[in-house]
């Protein structure tokens, strides 16, 4: 068609739209909390943002599960227009020359609904920022530095601009990865500023803070591993649980050509196809991160119980029932043929498994900053 991968001129729409979005939450929002502190109001608007974030997050999963990550193919608009409605005869000439392809009217308006929300969540962002640096000129102490609202401001600016990247460098897995990667990101920056709000810090060891760091750690670079399985539509390469397929434990596979990180969709770094043994590579590697990362949950919730503390037993449950969730999800996408449900279900898992070990750690890093404070004055 001769598109033109980015046209900026609806820019300006695509923003009031977003400003239009966002106005919703915040006017609840203020009615909810008109009568609390100004630090109230402003992790109430942390949790509000956090809570739309996992949703765009779940439904950029879903764009990328219905193969409608080029439903437009310009950037941030539709054919140069802010909605399908204005670029319907563009999508008909695309959708008539190849019905199956990436362009259809449904696939459009998933890839538009998404740019929507996550305009909408960045206004939400913006409002948070403003209201950060506020609080911290006020005469009361601001709980949290406002420059932790002004990263995530700059990152999702940066997610934004990976979004973009997304669409016209025609679903390059890198990108795709790191664009997943960011939404996680941005969860984690929104949970860690909520939790420095919480005016009741969790109590815990030093171990158990190493240790819920140590298994965050693990955790993104398996969110990772996951993420790379999925843009690389390496999901199905094994087609048995809990072996890989053909009752095949340890089947031929390719890690170097899996794992050449720089190269277009389906492609090898020679250029050629990319071989079935790579897809079978990247899907067992997510498989043995993940016995990795059980395992080291199972151990660490362990000793969240043990711990004899009350307000870190129920850490230990939720980490039980997401591992679980997880376990549950991930097979189904294997034996049921990776239904889009069980997709986005692992998905949704992989953020919920995030923001509760993010939660934990800025709440155990809370809790033992505050004894070391009291025990200063104390001395």
């Amino acid at each position: 068609m001769g598109t033109a991968a980015f046209d900026l001129g609806p820019l300006w729409q695509l923003m009031g739209l977003g400003a239009l979005l966002a106005a919703g939450p915040l006017l609840w929002l203020r009615r909810r909390n008109a009568q609390a502190s100004p630090p109230a109001r402003l992790r109430a608007l942390t949790l509000l943002t956090l809570f739309l974030t996992f949703d765009l997050v779940l439904f950029g999963a879903f764009t990328r599960l219905t193969d409608s990550g080029l439903g437009c193919p310009d950037w941030p608009g539709c054919y140069g227009s802010a909605s399908p409605i204005g670029a319907r005869d563009e999508i008909h000439a695309a959708q008539s020359a190849m019905p199956t392809g990436p362009v259809t009217h449904g696939k459009a308006w998933v890839e538009m609904v998404h740019r929507y929300l996550a305009s909408g969540v960045g206004v939400l962002i913006l409002v948070l920022c403003v209201r950060s640096w506020r609080l911290a000129k006020t005469a009361r102490a601001a709980q949290v530095s406002p420059w932790w609202s002004t990263l995530t401001l700059l990152w999702v600016c940066m997610q934004g601009a990976f979004g973009a990247l997304t669409v016209t460098m025609k679903l390059f897995p890198a990108i795709v990865t790191l664009h997943l990667l960011g939404g996680m990101g941005l969860l984690m920056l929104l949970a860690w500023q909520a939790q420095a709000y919480q005016p009741r810090p969790l109590s815990g060891s030093r171990g158990l803070l190493w240790g819920a760091m140590l298994l965050l750690i693990l955790s993104i670079v398996q969110v990772s591993l996951g993420g790379w399985v999925s843009t690389n539509y390496a999901v199905l390469a094994c087609s048995e649980f809990p072996s890989c397929h053909d009752g095949q434990w340890w089947p031929a596979m390719n890690f170097e050509q899996g794992f050449t990180l720089w190269r277009h969709l389906g492609v090898g770094a020679d250029g050629t196809w990319l071989p079935f043994e790579a897809l079978t590579a990247i899907h067992m590697a997510h498989r043995l991160g993940a016995l990795l990362v059980f395992t080291a949950l199972l151990v660490f919730a362990w000793r969240l119980w043990r711990s004899g503390q009350a307000d870190l037993r129920p850490w230990s449950q939720r980490l039980l029932l997401v591992a679980a969730w997880q376990f549950l999800s991930g097979m189904s996408n294997v034996v049921l043929d990776w239904p889009i449900v069980a997709a986005l279900a692992h998905t949704g898992g992989a953020a919920m498994l995030l923001l509760l070990l993010t939660f934990l750690l800025a709440g155990l890093q809370q809790g033992r900053t505050r004894s070391a404070a009291a025990l200063a004055v104390s001395s």
